[in-house]
């Protein structure tokens, strides 16, 4: 989902590193699954680099994409093959080249199509005019990317609003959720995975799916390992899509992401922390891939440029990650733009490796922020596993951090916030220290519920209470006392579909008072602090 609103303080609401169509090592809320159900809220070097800018042991970069003579992508118009089968594929191919066509892949369910070798540019021009056909695509080689050096960080950053701690808190681990790293491939036996396998090998070199290159395994254990992943009980699938140099081609791409649309199970989230220049055979893929109900998040590049500009994430539906360093910037390699939904660490980040099963490596680049979004998308799905791929987008930017980011540059200003189910978003105290004597004046009604927390400085925010809650038609009163600097009063409603802010009041001191009046609804407040920190007092009558 591409999108970002303004609240008053101008601030947007709401796998070895990227996986490009390039040759480099990675710079090494809502429930709803039905508008009947509750919504919930809570929830060695070759040369140097700086620490954050893909560089070390760096290969070509994603403009070194080439062509592959004689190898054409052919994309069939709907309608076109009798079924959604490896045989009715093959026979429409056999009808526009002959039994002689040298079939490299077909696909048949993220889109309907094939490759073949040994193809002309005249036969190309004659297959593109045919009235079967939706597009012809000459295939390209593709690479992975990642940079080397030293400590991980990421996982202390996405569970708090500001700061890290030392600690990663979470309410949810990703149980029953199912994550396929499209990449190159899987270490299953590694040490930090509790729960991995291989699923897919478009490649014919005997690895059958095992990593023989590093990227794939280092996604992996950022998005579910043990000691280093986001949503540590999920199910790992490596689906092997780049060989043991990290390369690969359109073709083996999109016959590895047809492969998970067609045998996922649910509920599923795809990591692709790969991409490069525009292509029509990738965004067709993904997008299918996101229609059979797969939450597929990807990385936007490191080459610190419009991500508009790439696939797949110009595509509107993925989840498309920008990276962040320690110090809340956007990392220096890091595409951006409007095309960009979130960020996430992803400068230094350290997770498993493939050359043994406790190896680690610390490496750099937009393919290590992805997988902690997608680690973000399993602890989501594990409470709300009906959720369709959109609402789990939406989970993940109108809960994220706002306003934290510096140099977003035309990128709408969200950092990954992991908590969240459970705890009401207060970077994992649960909003409610106890004790708390910072509260203004008297009550202002008498038969109130309250709700008392502790907001730490500029940005921090609370939901209360603890969570959503159903009120009947009428009116919903919500009273904020605080003597502490300038905290913001917000009510919310699900419409179905998503959350919506119907009220606010955004005065300069900390005393806010809302009176709405509507039809009921699942509703809850957020405590904004627009600037200082201290305790409040919040009344719900």
């Amino acid at each position: 989902m591409k999108f970002a609103s303004a609240l008053r303080r101008g601030l947007a609401l709401s796998v070895m590193a990227l996986l490009l169509f390039t040759t480099a090592c990675d710079s090494p809320s809502p429930t709803a699954t039905s508008e009947s159900q509750k919504p919930n809220v809570e929830s060695s070097l070759s040369k140097e680099a700086p620490a954050d800018k893909p560089g070390a042991t760096e290969l070509p970069g994603e403009e070194t994409s080439e062509p592959i003579p004689g190898q054409y992508i052919v994309v069939l118009k709907d309608g076109a093959v009798a079924a959604k089968s490896d045989a009715a594929v093959r026979s429409v191919a056999t009808s526009l080249l002959g039994k002689s066509a040298d079939l490299q892949y077909t696909y048949t369910t993220a889109l309907q199509g094939f490759t073949a070798a040994g193809v002309s540019e005249k036969q190309a021009d004659m297959l593109s005019s045919d009235s079967r056909v939706k597009f012809v695509e000459q295939d390209r080689t593709v690479h992975a990317y990642a940079t080397q050096s030293g400590a991980t960080w990421g996982l202390d950053r996405v569970d708090a609003r500001s700061g890290t701690d030392g600690d990663y808190n979470y309410t949810a681990t990703g149980a029953g959720v199912n994550a396929y790293i499209i990449d190159t491939g899987i270490l299953p036996t590694h040490n930090d995975f509790s729960d991995a396998s291989t699923f897919y090998d478009a490649f014919n070199d005997g690895q059958n799916g095992v990593d023989c290159n590093g990227h794939g395994t280092h996604v992996a254990g950022t998005v579910g390992g043990t000691e280093y992943g986001v949503a540590k009980d999920a199910s790992l699938y490596g689906v092997r899509v780049l060989d043991c140099s990290g390369g690969g081609t359109l073709s083996s791409v999109t016959n590895g992401v047809d492969y998970v649309a067609q045998n996922h199970t649910k509920p599923a989230v795809a990591n692709m922390s790969l991409g490069g220049g525009a292509s029509s055979s990738i965004d067709n893929a993904v997008q299918g891939l996101i229609n059979a109900g797969v939450t597929t998040v990807v990385a936007a590049g490191n080459s610190d440029t419009d991500a508009c500009n790439q696939s797949p994430a110009r595509l509107a539906d993925a989840i498309t990650v920008g990276s962040t360093t320690s110090s809340d910037s956007r990392s220096s390699f890091s595409n951006y733009g409007s095309c960009v939904d979130i960020f996430a660490p992803g400068s230094n980040i350290t997770s498993a490796w493939y050359t043994s099963d406790s190896a680690t490596n610390t490496i750099s680049g937009t393919s290590m922020a992805s997988p902690h979004v997608a680690g973000g998308a399993a602890l989501y799905l594990e409470n709300n596993p009906g959720a369709s791929p959109s609402q789990v987008a939406n989970a993940l930017t109108s809960t994220a951090t706002q306003g934290a980011i510096s140099g977003v540059n035309g990128s709408p200003n969200l950092l990954l916030y992991s908590l969240l189910t459970g705890d009401g978003g207060d970077g994992g105290d649960g909003g409610d220290d106890g004790g708390d004597d910072g509260g203004s004046g008297d009550a202002p009604c008498t038969s109130c519920d309250i709700y008392s927390g502790t907001l730490s400085g500029s940005g921090d925010n609370d939901i209360q209470p603890d969570g959503t809650y159903y009120a009947g038609d009428g009116v919903e009163n919500g009273y904020l006392r605080s003597s502490n600097g300038d905290f913001d009063l917000y009510l919310y409603k699900w419409n179905g579909y998503s959350w919506s802010q119907v009220a606010s009041s955004t005065s300069t001191d900390s005393n806010e008072d809302i009176e709405y009046s509507g039809s009921s609804g699942y509703f809850y407040w957020e405590i904004y602090s627009y600037s200082g920190s201290g305790s409040y007092d919040f009344y719900l009558d």
